[in-house]
């Protein structure tokens, strides 16, 4: 088969559709998009040359990348486009030219397959979002053929449940049928965006019925999951990998690396921490199983959202770097590096991500907000020293309004109440088209690549010169923020909440940390939107009260045996005449007592309760609690 480079520019160019070759028909036809310019006429103009349904094209893409093209970088997995067409190891990827054969045992996957069915070189197969798309649909058309069923643009899409399956490139039945109900349920809802390289695409929903029977004409293995050893929603490709609870020294204090409890009899769940590795896969899964490291409760692999369970939901994993946190939460660790971001946080991840968390969420009853789906980020410091040094992942850029699409719980973004002082604020600047400048990626003082980014900067005064605020925390003494990776003190997450102070044009200021801070929000493209709430202020004639990085018991709740636990306010304050969002009202004030390997009660393993009542606050980047004694609790204007 001869290279044909030319056919690049008459697919990116095309707006009239190309004759579809080997076409047959079963079951109703597949709904089309309007033609368009650029990469929607290139998903049109490919289904139709190779025989498969314009919105199962569409959706395969979505599923994948979303429809982003990386302009030639791969991803973790090796894939690139965005029809995510793979290479097994991007780093030794070899220029390779059409019809040259693989040699036996060469892993390389869909890029080569591409080329050999469309004659187009693997570098334009890479590099150009059209020959990309006319790709996949080849790949897509040659597994319908290899499973004996009919292609063709007018085919029903229903007919296709076993190509998609495969396009996975999962080797169990679990991920390949995971991936393929996603794109089924995309296909019903439709989906419209544009892409992180500014183009519009559009699909028209399509509800079908999808031949989920054709998943055992793939031969696939039956998968990991093992349904007595995993807490994992069906459909997530799953395994136990446990971390070791045992003594690692003479004491009975030596152990790890997690404790055993019976949540949530002794201590709610009520948060989901999500992490990222800082690190691949596979040093993740050898660090938890060292009994004296720390641990948490599932690791995730960036290619395709394998997920291992290490530590069961009722016990205690030491991930948060907060203790309490740690009593009342689970952790998730997603392979990547917060630094990098888009090239690890793949759509797999995330659609597999919130197919955990949503099972979790509704097991435990935890919300679906930011406030109890949070980042490691979000965690507070303990007492004043150890706030410097808590972790500043996922970073930003983590697409916290993507994941909470695909959790069925969007951030709020209406514009029903004015934005005016008083009122509370929910922060949603858009993810892709909000590229904000971050430094310190690679290299110190260097700015780093553009992509989008999940937060807003705050200001000392409405300018977009004025320098960023202060976090006396992170910063101690006078020092403004910055803008490097790791510098969370000046930024407004999406999904974060705060009480406007007053406005001046575009900029609105709210109440962060104990001082004012401003942000450009223009009532054209706003970046926060206004809704009911709840919010705290100081009680009558208090000038200042405390916050708390832990909702400890007071000392009298302690019995005898158990050493108080004394709780310290951290370095920041709530003002008179300030006000910050309640994000939980019902905040147990506990502490699980555990400290040794072989804990008995009624000194170790056991959880005091205390009557001292918590709020927990919207109050900076991250979380913090006010005593329910030092404030007021009043309906935002």
């Amino acid at each position: 088969m001869r290279r044909r480079p030319k056919i690049l520019a008459a697919l990116a160019a095309l707006a009239l559709p190309i004759a579809a070759i080997g076409v047959s028909s079963s079951g109703p036809p597949a709904a089309a998009s309007t033609p368009a310019p650029g990469l929607a006429a290139a998903f049109q103009s490919a289904a139709q040359q190779y025989g498969v349904p314009e919105p199962v094209l569409l959706a395969v893409s979505y599923a994948e990348t979303r429809w982003d093209d990386h302009q030639g970088k791969s991803s973790t997995s090796g894939g690139y486009g965005p029809m995510h067409l793979t290479a097994a190891d991007p780093s030794a990827l070899v220029e390779r030219s059409a019809g040259q054969k693989l040699a036996k045992g060469d892993s390389l996957r869909t890029l080569y397959e591409a080329s050999d069915l469309t004659g187009l070189d693997p570098v334009a197969l890479r590099n150009e979002a059209a020959a990309n798309v006319a790709g996949g649909a080849a790949v897509l058309a040659s597994y319908q053929k290899a499973l004996g069923l009919p292609v063709g643009a007018s085919t029903s899409p229903a007919s296709w449940y076993g190509a998609v399956a495969s396009y996975s490139g999962s080797s169990d039945r679990v991920g390949a049928a995971g991936f393929a109900d996603d794109v089924y349920t995309i296909l019903a809802r439709g989906a419209a965006r544009t892409t992180n390289v500014g183009q519009q695409v559009s699909m028209p929903a399509v509800a079908v019925s999808p031949a989920r029977d054709q998943l055992s004409r793939l031969k696939l293995a039956a998968g990991a999951k093992d349904a007595a050893g995993v807490e994992c929603p069906a459909g997530l490709a799953c395994e136990s990998l446990p971390a070791p609870y045992e003594s690692t020294g003479a004491t009975p204090s030596d152990y790890g690396n997690h404790d055993l409890a019976n949540r949530p009899k002794t201590g709610k769940i009520d948060y989901i921490v999500i992490h990222d590795t800082e690190g691949g896969w596979q040093g993740t899964l050898n660090l938890v199983q060292d009994p004296t490291y720390v641990s948490w409760q599932y690791t995730m692999r960036s290619s395709d959202g394998h997920t291992w369970q290490h530590v069961k939901a009722k016990d205690v994993a030491w991930h948060a770097g907060n203790w309490y946190v740690n009593m009342h939460s689970i952790g998730i660790e997603h392979e990547g590096f917060a630094a990098e971001g888009a090239t690890w946080y793949t759509e797999a991840l995330y659609r597999n991500s919130a197919r955990l968390v949503k099972y979790l969420a509704k097991k435990n009853n935890i919300p679906l907000d930011r406030a109890h789906i949070i980042g490691h980020d979000q965690v507070p410091g303990t007492i004043p020293s150890t706030v410097a040094g808590m972790h500043w992942d996922p970073g930003p850029y983590w697409d916290w309004e993507h994941y909470f699409d695909l959790l069925g719980a969007p951030i709020y973004g209406h514009k029903i109440f004015p934005v005016r002082a008083g009122s509370i604020v929910t922060v949603k600047p858009g993810f892709a088209s909000n590229v904000q400048v971050v430094t310190d990626c690679v290299t110190a003082g260097t700015a780093c690549a553009p992509q989008g980014t999940n937060f807003v900067y705050l200001r000392q005064a409405p300018n977009d010169t004025a320098p960023l605020v202060k976090d006396l925390g992170l910063r101690p003494g006078s020092s403004a923020s910055t803008t490097q990776v790791s510098d969370i003190g000046a930024r407004a997450t999406a999904g974060s909440q705060y009480v406007v102070a007053q406005r001046s044009g575009d900029w609105v200021a709210v109440w962060y940390l104990g001082a004012l801070a401003w942000f450009k929000s223009p009532a054209s493209a706003p970046d926060a939107f206004a809704k009911p709430g709840l919010v705290v202020k100081p009680k009558a004639g208090k000038v200042s009260v405390p916050v708390y990085g832990r909702a400890y018991p007071e000392e009298s709740a302690y019995p005898a045996g158990i050493p108080y636990q004394a709780v310290t306010p951290l370095q920041y304050s709530i003002g008179a005449g300030q006000a910050y969002p309640v994000s939980d009202l019902n905040i147990e004030t506990d502490y699980y007592r555990a400290t040794t390997f072989d804990g008995q009660p009624p000194t170790d393993h056991v959880q005091v309760l205390g009557k001292d009542r918590y709020y927990q606050i919207w109050f900076g980047h991250r979380m913090a609690y006010v005593r329910a004694a030092d404030v007021d609790l009043r309906p935002a204007i």
